[in-house]
């Protein structure tokens, strides 16, 4: 058996602890506005949302973009390898990721993002038996029609009706489960297509980009003279625009400041990369527990979600828009932290992460048990 490739593992610990990092403000704020209709605070909660937009918005969704074309390829090996047809399978998962995005989208989070990669997901598969140079082509030119779209749309979005205000924040302070789960089933189909033309393109450019590290054979060598490149030349560059853009969005000139985080985001992604890469494999029982969470990042994911719109909502703690921005993702941070025990915990009696478990029953319907 081939060894395990651990830069998937380490990426996937990354993305998750940035997703909720940025993911919060929007269960626990009004969408629009985030971690600026927090409550008046301490400095340390401007600095908080300064740093979450600076160095995770946008960035963490560049990297679980990548991680899903990289599983693209593992799933494409794993067919293979099983003698299962490929096509067959694929069409089940995307059918099954749809299916979670959607229930995840309704009851949960109207931010989800499986549901665009499950819409997108069908598109990357006419992409799979593409040569590398063409997926690292079109993966870079769609990155480039991402920030040339979602510019301009920023920086002419109208602003938000107070009445929408008004009646988002009476029901998710004192509305009951039902109204909860309406407002979130309109606010989704509301933020889907908004989603898709703001992050749509870029999806499908890091999707083209990871499988095509699989195929060069990038994700298996962390010691590629291209990782280096990547911390080299994207790391610093990218982090400090980034920042750049959410000081002036947090301090001065919000539109221009979100225009060049949005600008940025690419950039510090592809440093990111070449630093997870650089990532010691480390050894012992806790590192590869924490190898083995980073498998079941579907869990994680879908089980921020479920923690966090618990808490936020009026039926659970009914802290939405009641806490600070350093109290938010302190939160986020903390339910992270027990997801990843408990999930530890799970996989020392489950091969799979319960959410894993029930796409992958989905997955191999009327497939041959082997």
């Amino acid at each position: 058996m081939e060894p395990r490739a651990l830069m998937p593992d380490h990426l996937r610990l990354v993305a998750l602890f940035g997703i909720v990092a940025v993911n919060v403000q929007f269960m626990a704020y009004p969408p629009s506005l985030g971690f600026a209709a927090a409550p008046a605070g301490a400095a340390a909660d401007d600095l908080v949302n300064w740093a979450v937009n600076g160095l995770a918005l946008f960035k963490s969704y560049g990297l679980f973009s990548f991680m899903f074309g990289v599983g693209l390829a593992f799933q494409i090996r794993s067919a293979e390898r099983r003698a299962l047809p490929f096509g067959t399978l694929y069409r089940n998962r995307m059918v099954g990721l749809a299916l979670l995005g959607a229930l995840h989208g309704v009851l949960f989070f109207p931010g989800d993002i499986l549901l665009l990669y499950a819409v997108l997901g069908g598109l990357l598969y006419r992409c799979r038996n593409w040569p590398v140079a063409r997926l690292v082509r079109v993966g870079a030119i769609l990155l480039a029609c991402q920030v040339a779209l979602a510019i301009p749309l920023l920086l002419l979005a109208p602003q938000p009706d107070p009445e929408i205000f008004a009646l988002e924040r009476a029901i998710m302070t004192g509305g009951t489960w039902p109204e909860v789960v309406i407002y979130r089933t309109i606010s989704f189909a509301i933020v889907f297509p908004i989603l898709l033309m703001l992050q749509g393109f870029a999806a499908l450019g890091w999707f083209c980009l990871g499988l095509a590290a699989v195929r060069s054979g990038l994700i298996d060598d962390p010691r590629h003279p291209a990782w280096a490149r990547a911390r080299q030349l994207c790391l610093w560059p990218g982090v400090l625009l980034s920042l750049t853009g959410a000081a002036l969005w947090q301090w001065g000139d919000a539109r221009l400041g979100e225009a060049i985080v949005v600008l940025a985001a690419p950039i510090a992604t592809l440093g990111y990369l070449g630093l997870i890469a650089a990532m010691p494999a480390g050894s012992g029982p806790v590192m590869a527990a924490l190898r083995g969470v980073g498998a079941s990042s579907l869990s994680i994911y879908l089980g921020q979600s479920i923690l966090l719109s618990t808490i936020f909502a009026p039926y659970g703690a009914g802290l939405w828009g009641a806490v600070g921005a350093v109290q938010a993702t302190g939160i986020a941070l903390a339910a992270t932290l027990v997801l990843l025990l408990a999930l530890m915990a799970w996989r020392r009696v489950f091969a799979l992460g319960p959410f894993e478990w029930i796409l992958r029953r989905i997955t191999e319907h009327g497939m041959p048990r082997r």
